[in-house]
């Protein structure tokens, strides 16, 4: 039987600590997905991990040597935040584990800020210990300051512009990409899409992708053999309309399944 982990991490900034919690209640009123597929939730096993926030590298090193241990023993692995600061030790896993991995990232920003804020800067993190940039794929960005670490890294990004330019030949691109790594993996901060379609969300960047489009590129991924798995990142019900994100978060994960 494929087993699917789902991980709940409360590593997060204020109000997203809340997201993992409400997130999985609407995933369980879920049971099939848009094609009236029916979701196979035995074959799905939930953990958490909690941490202490007072002792981040701690957490950093819990995080780590928990998904190391997941992604080698699991078919796919899915991770629910919390901040995007819980992607640098998933990251970090999942190149110890793969042999030529790729990781493609659906964010507003593009993770590679000089702000010392660990959500913004993890990317950054990352490639600075020595770990190749040519393994990210950065899909919806639009608050973009680090043009020139990118390039000097060789990561790959493909600005909102861009990307509703001319969606379906991006997904092309992407899918060749992906198919020749050993296996990819998705980091999903719900901030890439348009607040009118998430507006529960820590940090507001308007001019994003819809839920239809970011849907549409997911289903398409999957259909890949070498899918492992996704973090999902960003939600912050406190800050929700009607539970219009939470419900997102929750759909995303249906459709991935």
């Amino acid at each position: 039987m494929e087993v699917i982990r789902v991980r709940l991490i409360d590593k997060n900034s204020a109000g997203c600590e809340l997201a993992p919690i409400e997130i999985l209640k609407k995933f369980k009123e879920i049971h099939t997905k848009e094609n009236g597929e029916m979701l196979s939730k035995e074959k799905i096993r939930y953990e958490e991990i909690h941490v202490d926030l007072e002792n981040l590298r701690e957490a950093d090193h819990l995080i780590l040597e928990n998904s190391k241990e997941v992604f080698e023993r699991n078919f796919k692995v899915f991770f629910v935040g919390g901040d995007n600061s819980i992607n640098y030790s998933i990251v970090k896993a999942f190149t110890i584990t793969e042999k030529n991995p790729l990781i493609i990232n659906f964010d507003a920003h593009t993770g590679c800020s000089i702000n010392p804020s660990r959500d913004l800067n993890w990317m950054k993190r990352v490639i600075d210990e020595e770990i190749s940039g040519r393994i990210f794929l950065n899909l919806g960005s639009r608050e973009i300051e680090e043009l020139d670490f990118m390039k000097r890294n060789h990561i790959l990004n493909i600005g909102i512009e861009l990307l509703l330019e001319d969606i379906h030949g991006i997904c092309d691109l992407i899918m060749e990409r992906a198919r020749v790594s050993s296996n990819f993996f998705l980091t999903i901060d719900i901030d890439v899409l348009d607040p009118s379609f998430a507006p529960g969300v820590s940090s507001v960047v308007p001019g994003g992708m819809s839920s239809r489009q970011l849907l549409y590129i997911i289903k398409r991924l999957i259909k890949l053999k070498n899918f492992k798995g996704v973090s999902l990142t960003g939600i912050n019900p406190a800050k929700d309309v009607n539970d219009i994100t939470t419900k997102l978060g929750a759909r995303i994960l249906a459709e991935l399944m």
